[in-house]
Formats: structure tokens, sequence, C-alpha cells
């Protein structure tokens, strides 16, 4: 079984920056690609950024040169980091992760969520 770990949620002012972190462990082969997804109250869940393997990205156009996605292979670890923060950026942000296990079973796991409060 795959564990996530989010950290890094708080409260900040608008303008400010948080960093979020997602740790993935149990028996992983490799991990294809990971992502951040959110959710504000009351709207749906929508898919923040992504990371694959060999690093190519995508944005939500929302966050586009606001935030950046980047993961270490090694520590099987994404990492978001979040600059010009704005109030429609408040949500839950929950990571994602996809790939195989040594046993050559596939996942799909996500974390329990880690909250993002930007006050105006």
């Amino acid at each position: 079984q795959v564990q996530l770990v989010e950290s890094g949620g708080g409260l900040v002012q608008a303008g400010g920056s948080l960093r979020l972190s997602c740790a993935a462990s149990g028996s992983i082969f490799s991990i294809n690609a990971m992502g951040w997804y959110r959710q504000a109250p009351e709207k749906q869940r929508e898919l923040v950024a992504i990371v694959t393997s060999g690093s190519s990205t995508n944005y939500t156009d929302s966050v586009k040169g606001r935030f950046t996605i980047s993961r270490d292979n090694a520590k099987n670890t994404m990492y978001l980091q979040m600059n010009s923060l704005k109030p429609e950026d408040t949500a839950v942000y929950y990571c994602n992760a996809r790939g195989f296990l040594y046993d050559h079973r596939s996942f799909d796991s996500w974390g329990q969520g880690t909250q993002v409060t930007v006050s105006s």
C-alpha cells in the first residue's frame, strides 16, 4: 500500500507564500506522475499542477506564473511552491500519485489533504 502525507499548509496573507510537500512511502517501484489538486468550499475538486517522472509539468491557468511544482525522485517527494497567493487560492490541497509497485501492481493514491487559507 502506498501512503501519501501532505504538509506545509496554513494561514497566510494575500501576496504571501507557502510551500507544500507530499511524501510517498511503500513498496514503490516507480511513480510515473504526481499532482496537486484542490477543493474550495462549495466548489468541485480541480487539478492544480502535475509533474511526471521525466519532470514535465502542467498547470491550471489560474496559477501559472505563481506556483511551481517539483519532485525529488530519490525521496519520492513532491513540492508545490506557491507565491503571490490570492484569497481565491483558499482550499484544501490534496496530493495524488500514480505508478507501480514492486509486484507490478499499479497504484493511484491520495493524501488526506492540507488546508491553505489566504486572507485579504
